[in-house]
């Protein structure tokens, strides 16, 4: 996988990603373990997770890349994150780059080519499919048959690749769910201090219980 640029340890640092160097110990070995926890749920294969929090601003996007990034540390593995939140989209941002088409562009089109949403990131082993230029309905997109074929495709043609899916907020929106029966698992994120007991344990609810693998703390 050739990198045309690549992030330096200040652009990571600037953008709060994570990488094996990185002098946040702290925050990269919260990762690993993170990382680890999933494998050994997985039996070490590869497989499709989405990412969604309890509410806005819960660090849902920060998470996503951060644990897509934490698989990409392993040279023998790779990752793609899939930029889902179709309200929001910031992981293109996050990472500076300029990107033209996506996901609802390959969903829209059944002759679009798979490769022309896959960008680097200037991360070693990482890939980022993002929103894409069509967002008005993002509920009819991920309910379509091509949504399954898509995921499917992926993963078979890269059996090392583990995918991450950002999604908008359980609590705002039906995507997550949607998405979850898709994928193998699925992860809620809390932001530290800003919501109640009870809000989480209603956003926790929402998941499949046989996906579910349990809610991160970001904060």
């Amino acid at each position: 996988m050739q990198e045309p640029r690549r992030l330096t340890r200040d652009d990571m640092d600037e953008r709060r990603i994570i990488y094996p160097e990185s002098k946040n110990r702290e925050l990269v070995n919260r990762f690993r373990h993170l990382r680890t926890k999933l494998l050994e749920l997985s039996g070490g294969n590869n497989f499709t997770m989405v990412v969604s929090g309890a509410c806005e601003g819960a660090g849902t996007s920060f998470m996503a890349l951060n644990l897509a990034a934490a698989f990409a540390f392993d040279q023998s593995k790779t990752a793609l994150i899939i930029d889902c939140n179709l309200r929001n989209p910031t992981l293109h941002s996050q990472l500076d780059l300029a990107t033209e088409t996506g996901l609802t562009d390959f969903l829209e089109d059944s002759d679009y080519d798979i490769g022309r949403i896959i960008y680097p990131t200037g991360i070693p082993r990482l890939r980022l499919i993002p929103a894409g230029s069509q967002r008005e309905t993002p509920a009819e997109f991920f309910t379509s048959f091509r949504m399954k074929q898509f995921l499917q495709a992926v993963r078979r043609r890269y059996p090392d690749r583990f995918i991450v899916l950002d999604t908008a907020p359980i609590a705002d929106s039906p995507d997550a769910r949607i998405l979850g029966e898709l994928c193998d698992y699925s992860m809620l994120v809390l932001p530290h201090g800003k919501i109640t007991a009870t809000a989480a344990e209603n956003a926790a609810q929402a998941f499949d219980p046989e996906k579910f693998v349990g809610a991160v703390i970001n904060g």
